[in-house]
């Protein structure tokens, strides 16, 4: 008979180390008006696990009972659509939920909308809520925020930051509470979010595993007693979870009654002002903050040291000022800030300054604002035992743990060379004979200031499956104009009412219809709208010596920087192969993190001959293996080059074989020839030929307005 018994979570209390994580979880928990919570960080770091964790210590909630946006029975929601709530029932007690968003979620999933097969087939006007409202008054938790379609994190943060769900779409106008503690993890390595799209989570916290081999162990040693016995191992730690719970219940209690101070205030405005934030979502996030670390220590008025951690955890991010930027603070900017604004303060010293107040902002049990939540009594060797500041891991999901050695010491070492942007020891050993005539090896140079480039799409109309709304080449997908219709044997999502008409009127006679129209399953029509769609733009840049020639390969890395910055904004994915010496190497496979991309770029040597085919080839089985992961995502080669071919025999030939061989493939290519000097060959003119691609100057990259086509032949 199988084992029906669920599985407890991962212990919150038991989490070794992620302080700031645990931290900022508990404060939204405390009071989710801040805005959630963003977890950027490497994988196999327990982001996932902690939030589960979490979501264990939330005290059940009451709700109206047989209402499906969970509206409370004290303070019923006078919007809600299964209102009004007035049939005198008892209400219900059960646990808050965590609701996940997948990251193939639609909108419709997301927001709810008007079941329109059945509206049509019916009669019915059947309203289906969707993960906002499933989400009220609960934990919402996005794994790979960074990997959603854009405009569902802009609906998503929409309603976290207002509380409230707004649904106008095919005849539907619902509005419903969405009050939800909201949590979204990311690899930044998997692509960036937008800025503007950062600002909108309230606190972001950077993570990593701990290098303390110690408290690695501890990490290790207590998920494997998980691992063995769940409940035995959730039991001894019951007792420190229920106190953590029974904090946040007190906390939530006190809220209401902490005193933000004007001086407070001022203080916050100035910091916030300091930092030079746009809008003003920083100063309000950090007041917030300031005031549920208040509550949370157990104290009734806003201190510094609650401002500088509310700081510390609600400005990092909003302080990027372009993709390139890694979120960071400055800490001695935020103590000159702090200090001027006490300097300002015509008021008398607050208590946090008097000679008996504690020292860090401590609670009752003289904790400091540093203090992770859960640093419960030594269980198994941790506990207080553990340096702060490091952060690790309390339990790697399984879906994790194949970034784990076997023998629990660290993240295991993949098989085979890991590209790292440089050569490697055996690609560039250091007593290696140059050939002769090689040019000779090059430090990296400085890339230059990148500039606003020319939009390069892939020519013909896409077929995009996702929500995404990429902003390159024509695709059609489930966002656009509407540009047709089809039929369909599956569930139809979005109808098009007229397509759907006519192909249901010539029926009506043989259906013993009368009067009005009767409309039957197999006469609805699918709309297909035409927008556009990001792709995998894959960058083979010429690294031999030749480009380092004048100084030229500064300018080079300026128009890929450029044009790595387009591919941002765009929502494409990059790809980055050089060649060089003898050979070419992927520097970056596909990525949607053009942080990474650039650093690459950044470090990218030049110097050697140029083996132009090797580089082609490479980006050929890129390219190849692309299509085999997402043959819905069209690739765009992008070859930065002058055009010489020096390495090997017969380079030139090997050099145009190649390139023929990606024109029949049917790749889209551009060539941004490098070539510069009163004398120019036109060698990579030729090459664009072969490729039958579109040949750019390297100079002609930055202009408004016009538009070039990558052509394939």
């Amino acid at each position: 008979m199988r084992d029906r018994r669920v599985t407890p979570p991962y212990p919150f209390s038991a989490v070794v180390g992620l302080d700031d994580l645990r931290l900022a979880l508990t404060l939204n928990a405390v009071s989710p008006a801040i805005g959630g919570v963003l977890a950027r960080g490497e994988k196999g770091t327990a982001k996932s696990t902690v939030v589960r964790a979490l979501h264990a210590l939330l005290p059940p909630i009451a709700v109206v009972p047989g209402c499906r946006f969970a509206c409370d029975p004290a303070a019923p929601d006078p919007q809600c659509p299964d209102g009004p709530h007035s049939d005198g029932r008892p209400p219900e007690t059960r646990p808050a939920r965590l609701v996940e968003l997948p990251v193939g979620a639609t909108e419709d999933r997301l927001v709810g909308a008007l079941d329109l097969e059945r509206a049509l087939t019916e009669g019915v006007r059947a309203y289906q809520p969707g993960l906002l409202a499933a989400a009220h008054r609960g934990v919402l938790y996005v794994d790979e925020v960074n990997l959603l379609a854009d405009h569902l994190v802009d609906t998503l943060l929409d309603a976290a930051g207002m509380g409230r769900a707004y649904v106008e779409r095919d005849g539907v106008s619902v509005r419903h509470a969405a009050r939800f503690l909201l949590v979204g993890t990311m690899n930044p390595e998997e692509g960036e979010l937008r800025p503007q799209l950062l600002d909108r989570f309230g606190l972001t916290v950077e993570v990593a595993a701990s290098r303390r081999p110690a408290e690695r162990a501890e990490v290790v040693r207590r998920r494997l007693a998980y691992e063995a016995d769940p409940e035995a191992f959730a039991a001894r730690w019951a007792a420190d979870d229920a106190e953590l719970a029974a904090r946040i219940v007190e906390a939530r209690d006190r809220l209401p009654d902490v005193e933000l101070s004007d001086a407070a205030l001022r203080r916050i405005t100035a910091v916030c002002a300091a930092f030079d934030v746009d809008g003003l979502r920083a100063d309000l996030v950090t007041a917030r903050t300031a005031v549920a670390l208040a509550a949370w220590y157990g104290r009734d008025h806003v201190t510094d040291d609650d401002i500088r951690r509310a700081a510390e955890l609600a400005l990092p991010h909003r302080r990027r000022r372009n993709p390139f930027d890694a979120p960071g603070l400055d800490r001695d900017l935020l103590e000159k800030a702090l200090q001027e604004a006490a300097a300002d303060d015509p008021e008398p010293e607050g208590p946090d300054d008097s000679p008996d107040g504690p020292a860090d902002g401590g609670g009752p049990d003289g904790g400091g604002p540093d203090d992770g939540p859960g640093d419960g009594p030594d269980r198994g060797g941790s506990g207080s035992d553990v340096p702060d500041g490091g952060p690790a891991e309390g339990g790697t999901p399984s879906t994790e743990a194949a970034d784990t050695a076997p023998d629990g010491t660290g993240p295991e070492v993949p098989a085979g060379p890991v590209p790292t942007g440089r050569p490697s020891a055996a690609d560039t050993p250091k007593d290696a004979p140059r050939l002769p005539g090689a040019a000779p090896e090059q430090p990296a140079v400085q890339a230059a200031a990148p500039y606003r480039t020319k939009l390069i799409t892939v020519p013909g109309v896409g077929r995009s499956r996702s929500d995404a709304t990429g902003r390159r080449s024509l695709a059609e997908s489930r966002r656009g104009r509407v540009v047709r219709s089809t039929r369909t044997d599956g569930r139809v999502t979005d109808v098009h009412l007229t397509a759907t008409l006519l192909a249901a009127a010539p029926h009506q006679r043989t259906r013993g219809r009368t009067a009005g129209l009767l409309v039957e399953k197999q006469d609805l029509r699918e709309a297909v709208r035409r927008g556009r769609e990001s792709n995998t733009i894959l960058f083979c840049v010429d690294a031999s010596g030749s480009m380092a020639a004048r100084k030229r390969m500064a300018a080079v890395k300026g128009a890929v920087l450029s044009l790595l910055l387009d591919a941002y904004q765009r929502r494409d994915t990059v790809g980055l192969v050089t060649f060089r010496r003898d050979g070419a190497t992927l520097a970056l496979p596909p990525t949607g993190s053009i942080e990474v991309a650039a650093r690459r770029l950044d470090e990218l040597p030049t110097g050697g001959r140029t083996p132009l085919a090797a580089g082609l080839v490479k980006a050929a089985d890129v390219i190849r293996l692309e299509r085999r992961r997402n043959p819905h995502r069209r690739p765009l080669l992008v070859v930065v080059t002058d055009g010489r071919a020096t390495y090997g025999k017969n380079a030139g030939d090997e050099a145009r074989r190649a390139a023929a061989y990606l024109a029949a493939d049917g790749v889209a290519s551009v060539v941004v020839d490098c070539e510069d000097g009163p004398i120019r060959l036109g060698l990579a003119q030729d090459l664009a030929v072969h490729l039958g691609a579109t040949a750019l100057r390297l100079g002609e990259l930055s202009a408004d307005g016009l538009a070039t086509i990558a052509r394939a032949a």
